[in-house]
């Protein structure tokens, strides 16, 4: 393995893929079979000015005797500290940003009980919700990257020598990363403007449904959702930060509609799923839900996958990828999502990213609705009884006036469209914040007099509809 590419690889995942800030804690999640790249990011973490780096490792060998040998219950009954771990970071004045490196064998799980991993996998991430909302929604920096382990290189390099395997995985990933070009900041800021020029035409395109059809009998039509985004190449986190959350990363993808998802998709590369590989597959939608399925390979796992919750057997990205990718180029099959997706226009089952929807905001509803009850205490002094608020890149400004002074809250938000000026009932909007469970929420609205329409940030659950009042001069 080259040492000079390593050190360029881990440099360039953290100053540039995570876009470590100055002060930031930085939390890395490394396997325990690359210690030596893990000890690479610490050290590119702490010369980008991080405050802590925080190491997590993990073993593909201690998971499996786990999943092996103890009871379900006690999988999925996490303790506080493990929430609070992150939360500690996330919640810090200072923020925090992630890193999460792959080396996962793709069958490290195989043979074990795959509907009692899919059932504990899901009770964790409920249990971690709070902070996958972090990085679900880009409220911190995020970076997914990956490096050889022995068991997955001899996976797609079978017949030599396991040393031989490693060293050639090591090679394609650093070709692939644009890492072997000698300069992957120079080669990715150009694949990022790239990236982003794509997304744009799309945008301006504003398509109403992608069609998609293959030799391997593929005739898939996805409409779009309403007022739905292209995003790809890089995403901007709530500080406005920068960053690049998969490397590598080739596609832009946008959102389903969630009822208009027809026709049948033949899979061209396994799927990795807990641990096991699911080969051979195929899935058949009408009106947006999966109806009929089936695989080569692990079809009961299949079906597990497609009923893990509400969203899992619908798609939430769809994903444009073009021929010319390095991974498609290379011809390989790497039995690893974080790369095989990239090498072809794929879909993506569960729920979408909100930051594919345009033309509203999304908020933390709990945080919003202490920011208006506490501002409105000003506003009921007030014979309007009314809050404004005022939209600007990542944040909205909350105030009210009355005769004996002034509030005002500062809110972050995910926001897409053009700065608004609007004002509501205080009592009105609280009343509909109260009577919702969602922990975000969606506003969409045009103008500062048209009415807001208050939806949850996935799915059509319910609608609010609430009515501005007009601002004059001097509000």
């Amino acid at each position: 393995m080259n040492q000079h590419y390593l050190q360029l690889y881990a440099d360039f995942i953290v100053k540039v893929g995570v876009n470590v800030q100055p002060r930031q804690n930085f939390i890395i999640r490394c396997p325990v079979t690359m210690p030596e790249f893990g000890h690479a990011c610490v050290k590119a973490g702490y010369e980008a000015g991080a405050k802590n780096c925080i190491v997590r490792w993990e073993d593909d060998k201690l998971s499996r005797l786990h999943y092996e040998y103890a009871k379900e219950e006690d999988l999925a009954a996490m303790k506080p500290y493990e929430l609070r771990s992150y939360l500690d970071y996330a919640e810090d004045p200072d923020g925090c940003c992630t890193l999460a490196i792959h080396a996962a064998d793709p069958e490290a799980l195989a043979g074990l009980d795959a509907a009692k991993i899919n059932r504990v996998n899901l009770a964790r991430r409920k249990f971690l919700k709070p902070w996958q909302e972090y990085t679900m929604n880009d409220r911190v920096q995020w970076c997914v990257a990956a490096v050889p382990a022995p068991s997955w290189a001899a996976k797609v390099f079978p017949g030599i020598p396991v040393e031989e395997a490693m060293e050639k995985l090591w090679a394609l990933i650093f070709d692939v990363c644009r890492v072997s070009t000698g300069d992957p900041v120079s080669a990715w800021k150009a694949h990022v403007a790239e990236g982003r020029r794509h997304r744009d035409q799309l945008n301006a395109w504003n398509l109403d449904h992608i069609h998609m059809t293959s030799s391997n009998g593929t005739d898939l039509t996805v409409g779009l959702a309403d007022d739905a985004t292209w995003e790809g190449a890089s995403s901007k986190a709530e500080n406005g930060t920068d960053f690049i959350a998969n490397v590598p990363t080739e596609e832009v993808f946008c959102a389903p509609h969630r009822e208009r998802v027809n026709g049948i998709v033949y899979g061209t590369k396994p799927y990795v799923y807990n641990g096991q590989l699911i080969e051979g597959w195929h899935v058949t939608f009408k009106d947006g839900k999966v109806v009929e399925h089936g695989a080569e390979k692990n079809a009961s796992l299949l079906a597990e996958l497609l009923s893990t919750d509400e969203n899992a057997c619908r798609i939430g990205e769809i994903a444009l990828v073009p021929a010319s990718s390095p991974i498609n180029q290379s011809g390989v099959l790497f039995y690893n999502t974080l790369f095989d997706e990239n090498a072809a226009c794929h879909i993506a089952f569960g729920a979408g990213y909100p930051t594919n929807i345009k033309g509203g905001s999304k908020m933390n509803r709990t945080e919003l609705l202490d920011s208006i009850e506490r501002v409105s205490l000003m506003a009921r002094e007030s014979k309007k009884n009314h809050v404004k608020f005022s939209f600007e890149d990542g944040q909205v400004t909350i105030t009210a006036n009355s005769e004996i002074g002034a509030s005002k809250e500062i809110v972050n938000i995910d926001r897409m469209g053009s700065d608004i000026d609007i004002a509501f009932n205080a009592k009105y909007f609280s009343d509909v914040l109260k009577v919702l469970d969602d922990e975000y929420v969606c506003l969409d609205m045009n103008t500062n007099i048209s009415p807001c329409v208050v939806k949850p940030e996935t799915g059509d659950e319910y609608y609010y509809l609430i009515l501005p009042v007009r601002l004059f001069s001097g509000n």
